[in-house]
């Protein structure tokens, strides 16, 4: 029997409002465990996601994270996931769509979140004696 999403899902969803900053995205992210989150997109007339990708490639193109408003850089284009997928549908809409995290939606409201990292350790045969990473390197 094929896994579902929504046995990998994750149910901590973040949502962002319009007067986030991505500095102030960055500080919630890591506080919920969370690599993306759900932003209103009031220029596509939805919502969008905003990724750890999008507040890097701000940063990276010299924006200020402090001035910057989260909902200008959110993606709109965005595919959603009832939680009845399979999770063999939700890695074909993630190579499709060449995004690592996918929202669920049940009713029209955000209800989970599965990114890469959920279906890998889905996928994974529990880790029975994983070897120590040699020194000196870091662990993904």
């Amino acid at each position: 029997m094929a896994t579902l999403v929504r046995d990998a899902m994750s149910t901590v969803v973040l949502t962002i409002g319009p007067a986030h900053t991505l500095r102030r995205a960055a500080r919630l992210m890591p506080a919920r465990r969370v690599g993306a989150a759900v932003a209103p997109a009031p220029d596509a007339g939805g919502v969008g996601i905003l990724a750890e990708r999008d507040i890097l490639d701000s940063v990276g193109a010299g924006q200020d994270p402090d001035r910057e408003p989260a909902h200008l850089h959110t993606t709109t284009d965005v595919v959603f996931a009832a939680p009845g997928w399979t999770l063999e549908d939700a890695v074909r809409a993630m190579a499709r769509g060449g995004f690592r995290h996918l929202f669920l939606l049940d009713d029209r409201e955000p209800v989970g979140v599965v990114s890469a990292r959920d279906i890998i350790r889905c996928w994974s045969p529990v880790r029975r004696e994983a070897p120590a990473a040699p020194v000196g390197t870091a662990a993904a």
